[in-house]
């Protein structure tokens, strides 16, 4: 299900820091925010905790119970008698623990629905440059969690160009992919040692994935081949209309030629800029119905991260990766 912000307080629970990201939703910062100043920002102070169940006769429902938000008394979901809230402060903990110099500065964080999911959204010290240009995509750690039992909480490796803020999805097959998943079972604390692991992980992740983006900034498609790859990417539906998988196709065209950043030396004309096509269609292009821009804006976002924007991402990679390498 696709949600809008929430809010706390009537505010939107959303904060970013330094310069407007694409998004353009939330509280700003002048400056990359600690733990506490992004929780304060971003409106998620809130607690959850858990509820007895009943049916409407009164009868008790023993094998489940609801989450309920503590400030607003919002029933974020129903879950098993297993289930473990993690509280908003404690993901925020298990961020910070993943650099234990306590360094880890956050850019963005938020919440959406009713505050049934929050990310984080932090940044990794160095960056990527790409092929010795002049493009560079910087490192960064996105942490979500759900309230609702619908999700573990998650720590997904999600790079960002600088040059147009477009979120990759660097996911390759049979690959350590995005990152690691933590139950809500048993007791956080005692999982901090996961926490280590995401770095080795992430420092292992971004490595591979910097060899990679070279190997596509080094490749120049012929227009045969970009031609199938777009079509790869987004195919014509089965035993439907293909007018607009065919017009789709005709604007990642035209965003290869005219996109932000694809006309730089090194990068236009490249298998890099193909991907890059893709990824600013779904950040900026991309259609998105709802009744105000703030919405369609936060509906974007939720796709890009999570939905069907950041599975169009990780297929596109995949299927560049392959054409690069001729497979």
């Amino acid at each position: 299900m696709v949600h809008n912000l929430a809010t706390t307080n009537g505010k939107p629970a959303m904060m970013y820091a330094g310069e407007v990201p694409w998004h353009r939703l939330g509280t700003r910062l002048d400056a990359p925010a600690t733990a506490a100043e992004a929780i304060e920002a971003a409106g998620l102070g809130y607690e959850v905790e858990l509820k007895a169940l009943a049916t409407t006769e009164g009868t008790p429902v023993p094998i489940r119970k609801a989450v309920q938000r503590c400030d607003t008394g919002a029933v974020l979901g129903v879950v098993g008698n297993s289930y473990v809230p993690v509280q908003n402060r404690q993901a925020f903990g298990f961020l910070d623990a993943i650099v234990a110099d306590g360094g880890l500065r956050y850019h963005t964080a938020g919440a959406l629905g009713l505050g049934e999911r929050i990310w984080l959204l932090a940044k990794l010290p160095d960056n990527i440059r790409v092929r010795h240009t002049d493009d560079v995509v910087e490192k960064y750690l996105l942490l979500s969690n759900t309230h609702d039992g619908s999700t573990a909480l998650r720590v997904y490796f999600s790079p960002i160009r600088v040059v147009c803020q477009n979120t990759l999805n660097l996911a390759e097959r049979r690959s350590i992919g995005q990152g690691i998943a933590i139950m809500h079972k048993g007791d956080l604390h005692t999982k901090i040692g996961e926490a280590q692991r995401v770095l080795g992980l992430a420092n292992r992740f971004y490595d591979d994935a910097a060899g990679r983006i070279d190997l596509l900034a080094g490749h120049s498609p012929t227009a045969a081949q970009l031609e199938d790859f777009f079509k790869a990417v987004y195919p014509d539906p089965e035993d439907a209309d293909p007018t607009r998988a065919h017009n789709i196709r005709e604007t990642f065209a035209r965003v290869f030629e005219t996109g932000i950043g694809l006309d730089m030396p090194g990068v236009k004309g490249t298998t890099w800029a193909a991907y890059n096509a893709v990824t600013e269609w779904v950040d900026h292009h991309r259609p998105t119905r709802a009744r105000t821009p703030e919405a369609r804006t936060s509906r974007r976002l939720q796709s890009s991260w999570f939905g069907s924007g950041a599975a169009l991402k990780a297929r596109a990679w995949n299927l560049a990766v392959d054409m690069a390498l001729g497979t």
